[in-house]
C-alpha cells in the first residue's frame, strides 16, 4: 500500500517509518531500514517512467545529482542531531501542498509559465529537499511534485513523473549512508522491499493512465492525513 500510494501522490513513509517505530525498531536504525526499503519502490517507478518516456535522463541527469548530494549531507547531519525537531517542520510544509492544490486553478494541471529557472531549481531546492529526505523522508514525494508543479510549470503528470527520479536519487544516497554507519534492519527491509516493488509497480501503471484531476484529489487527501498525523501524534 505504501509503495502504491507513494507513485502516485507521496507520503509512503508516513506509513512505513510510524510502522517500524511502533515495531521497536530505534530511530535511526527505523531512518536507515526505511531508506532501504524505499529505495526500491522509487527505483521501481523511475524506471516505469523512464520505460515509458514520461521523463528523459538527459533532463534529469543533473537534478538527479543535486538531489544525491542535498539527501547524503542530510543523512550524515541526522548521525548528530535529534530526529524528532524534525517533526515540528513538516506539518507547516504540509500545509502549504495542501493549500496550493486545492487553490491553485485546475489549468496548473497542465503546463505553465515557469516561476524560476532551472538552474536556480537545480541548485536551491532541489537540494534543500533532498538533504530533508536524508534527514528524515517522509513527504518527499509529495514536495518534489509540488516543486516542479508550482516552480518550474510543469503539468501534474510531467511534475509527479520527474519527482520519481529526484526522489530514487535522494533516496539512494541516503541508503548508502545509513548503510555505512550500519543504521539498519536488514531482515525487515528485505521484506518491506518485495511490497515496495509490487506496490510501485502497480502505481506506476496507475500514474500513466490516471487522470489529473484524481491525481490532485489523492495530493490533498494523502498530504491533509499527513499534516492530521502530526497534528495528532
Amino acid at each position: 500500500m505504501a509503495g502504491l500510494i507513494d507513485t502516485l501522490a507521496g507520503g509512503g513513509g508516513l506509513l512505513t517509518l510510524p510502522a517500524l517505530l511502533i515495531s521497536g525498531v530505534p530511530p535511526l536504525a527505523s531512518l536507515g531500514t526505511n531508506k532501504l526499503q524505499g529505495s526500491i519502490g522509487t527505483a521501481m517507478s523511475s524506471y516505469m517512467m523512464f520505460r515509458h518516456k514520461k521523463i528523459s535522463w538527459p533532463h534529469v541527469k543533473f537534478l538527479m545529482l543535486f538531489s544525491f548530494i542535498g539527501s547524503a549531507l542530510g543523512a550524515v547531519i541526522v548521525q548528530w542531531i535529534d530526529v524528532h525537531f524534525l517533526s515540528y517542520i513538516v506539518p507547516f510544509v504540509l500545509f502549504i501542498i495542501v493549500a496550493y492544490f486545492i487553490v491553485a486553478p485546475q489549468s496548473h494541471e497542465t503546463s505553465h509559465k515557469p516561476r524560476i529557472s532551472e538552474k536556480a531549481f537545480q541548485y536551491t531546492v532541489v537540494p534543500f529537499i533532498g538533504c530533508y529526505d536524508g534527514m528524515f523522508g517522509p513527504g518527499t514525494g509529495s514536495f518534489f511534485s509540488t516543486a516542479n508543479a508550482f516552480l518550474r510549470g510543469m503539468g501534474f503528470i510531467e511534475a509527479t513523473a520527474r519527482a520519481k527520479a529526484l526522489n530514487f536519487s535522494s533516496n539512494i544516497a541516503a541508503f548508502i549512508v545509513f548503510i555505512a554507519v550500519g543504521q539498519y534492519v536488514w531482515q525487515v527491509a528485505m521484506v518491506m522491499m518485495l511490497g515496495q516493488l509490487i506496490g510501485a509497480w502497480l502505481g506506476s501503471h496507475c500514474l500513466i493512465k490516471i487522470k489529473p484531476v484524481y491525481l490532485r484529489v489523492l495530493v490533498v487527501i494523502m498530504s491533509s492525513a499527513m499534516l492530521v498525523k502530526y497534528l495528532l501524534s
